[in-house]
């Protein structure tokens, strides 16, 4: 057995601590007390598409390990369109095979220095590498924090530092998708999640192990020493420092409070900051005067509640289909009917032949499935399972010019934006915090920034580009009008013969700007200097060609002056000119 260390002597709290401790729990009380009605809901969506949520939306809920949950499901359709869901909000805005956002400072002189450029790009993929590293959990956690966002409406994705204690020289990011469930929000005066309160649950040697010896709560060392897993409740607030100073060094320092609470013995147990907010929060819809989001799900609860119901009646009736309830007469005569292969069942037809066993009607299920049908086209409506079909369905050539590609784009953007391009907003929350994360475990220590880039830093600060296949679509449109109207020069230019109908077009500054909308890296681009260098280089070698192609003329010339010379003729060159008239005064 595990043997720990615990101090002889309990530690006790200051009046300071315990200040924090009880308005940390009185805030934590009103936010439970406003959610409940959430919660409510929660639990009845968790029963129909998210059975593995179920029981875990009040506080004080308990499940055992391994506790059957979906003994009230029947049909899984909804559960299937909130797995699309995800899998589409994914694919449109944090898919992992794209650079699905870049880096830029909201400075158009700052921005026009490559260096600097050239450094964002690289810390971007700085950023990627992290973000993507085997031990992060983005790929698996952000996978739930959109179920999340389908099913209730909410997402929280916690952004910190690897822990290292097991791994010294690890590293990294680490992200945790905090249920719903779990987090309890609190907004400021303009709408923004400025603080939440996180009630968790850990066993007293998870307790130690986070926390150490001096910190422990004395009330859970019988478990402790007991080698208990047994879980105890945890409290994690995080709120705007009351008395914040830019210019300390110490908790003071950072624009965020954190304070880790044990509900049992209602003991501080870590008291910290962020210099950013440290998790991601996201709603997919709010209703007036409410904090949290609301969901597909609970625009379409009402469908998915009417389909569990057909769905069991659809089971009876196939059930009674395939084994039917058989009516006999009631004289006597068949005692008994058997239904199994092979049976003989005696005095089941009359001696004329009729057939005194009859079957009673089942239903047609037909009308079932027709009535299921259209509740599952609801569901997948309000999932966007359709419109995300719609959107993929929207070329039909097999091959396309530049043009309907870059139209195609700007459709689906026009049908894609208006559903979950709001959550590209809370994303940039996300990468705010890696980066500060970033910059304290010394990620750009070998890469130091471009002069210019850390003047600008002064004032401006790093933001996010979004270059999301959602973000590519939403901003096509401007390629796509560009486009359209090179295309219109090109039939003018046709029917006219005038290639001045298309001096209006400034490639030079159109082209970059579309390399940038269809996401090419800015190192795969050339430089000014370097497409100075072609343009010259073209040049000369135009001014070569020519000198070639002028030099069979030239020979010729040579050849027919030779021989005007060698029969004593003046060549045409050298004839001497023919005086023209008197200028006039003042001419």
């Amino acid at each position: 057995m595990a043997e720990y260390t615990l101090p002889a002597s309990p530690r006790k709290q200051s009046p300071r601590e315990e200040e924090i401790v009880f308005e940390s729990l009185r805030e934590f009380s009103q936010l439970t007390t406003w959610r409940n009605t959430f919660a409510g809901q929660y639990e009845e969506i968790a029963e129909l598409i998210d059975p593995n949520s179920r029981n875990t939306f009040f506080y004080g809920n308990f499940n055992w390990p391994g506790q059957k949950k979906t003994d009230r499901q029947v049909d899984a359709s909804g559960m299937m369109a909130l797995g699309k869901f995800a899998a589409i909000c994914n694919s449109l805005l944090t898919p992992k095979n794209l650079f699905w956002h870049g880096l830029h400072v909201a400075d158009d002189y700052v921005m026009k220095d490559r260096n600097t450029r050239l450094w964002l790009e690289r810390k971007t993929k700085r950023l990627f590498a992290l973000r993507y590293a085997p031990y992060s959990g983005f790929v698996g956690q952000v996978q739930n924090c959109y179920r999340q966002l389908g099913a209730y409406g909410i997402k929280g994705m916690f952004v910190d530092e690897f822990d290292t204690a097991e791994h010294p020289y690890q590293k990294g990011i680490r992200y945790k998708s905090v249920p719903a469930g779990e987090l309890f929000l609190r907004e400021n005066h303009q709408g923004i999640v400025n603080g939440f309160c996180r009630w968790f649950k850990l066993t007293a040697r998870q307790a130690y192990e986070k926390w150490g010896p001096e910190r422990f709560p004395e009330v859970l060392a019988p478990a402790l020493q007991q080698n208990s897993e047994m879980l105890y409740d945890f409290l994690h607030r995080v709120c705007p420092q009351t008395d914040y100073d830019p210019e300390r060094l110490d908790t003071k320092g950072k624009r965020f409070a954190s304070f880790y609470i044990s509900l049992n013995g209602k003991v501080l147990l870590q008291e910290g900051g962020y210099r950013k907010f440290p998790a991601a929060i996201s709603r997919y819809a709010q209703a007036p005067g409410e904090s949290n989001g609301r969901s597909p799900a609970m625009d379409v609860l009402p469908a998915l509640k009417t389909l569990n119901a057909e769905k069991r009646t659809y089971l009876k009736v196939g059930h009674r289909a395939a084994d039917p309830v058989l009516l006999t007469t009631d004289d006597g005569i068949i005692d008994g009917a058997s239904i199994s292969p092979g049976a003989v069942n005696k005095g089941g037809m009359s001696l004329d032949g009729k057939p005194l066993v009859g079957v009673l009607p089942a239903g047609d299920p037909r009308i079932s499935e027709e009535m299921m049908g259209m509740e599952k086209a609801l569901i997948e409506d309000a999932f966007l399972v359709n419109l995300f079909q719609m959107a993929l369905n929207l070329k039909d050539l097999p091959q396309m010019t530049a043009t309907q590609v870059i139209e195609i784009a700007n459709q689906k953007g026009i049908l894609l934006a208006p559903t979950v391009g709001n959550q590209e907003d809370d994303l940039g929350h996300m990468i705010e915090r890696e980066l500060d994360v970033s910059a304290a475990i010394g990620d750009d220590r070998d890469d130091p920034m471009p002069p210019r880039l850390a003047e600008a830093l002064k004032e401006k600060r790093i933001e996010p580009i979004y270059q999301s296949p959602l973000s590519r679509a939403m901003r096509s449109q401007e390629a796509a009008g560009f486009m359209r109207a090179v295309e219109f020069s090109k039939e003018i230019i046709a029917v006219t013969q005038d290639p001045s109908h298309l001096d209006w077009a400034d490639f030079d500054t159109a082209m970059p700007a579309m390399a940038d909308i269809a996401g090419t890296p800015i190192s795969w681009t050339a430089s000014p200097d370097k497409v100075a260098q072609k343009r010259q280089a073209r040049a000369a070698a135009l001014q070569e060609q020519q000198k070639i192609q002028a030099m069979p003329a030239q020979a010729a010339m040579l050849k027919a002056n030779a021989v005007a010379a060698k029969a004593g003729m003046v060549p045409p060159a050298q004839a001497p000119a023919q005086p023209g008239p008197p200028l006039t005064q003042g001419a």
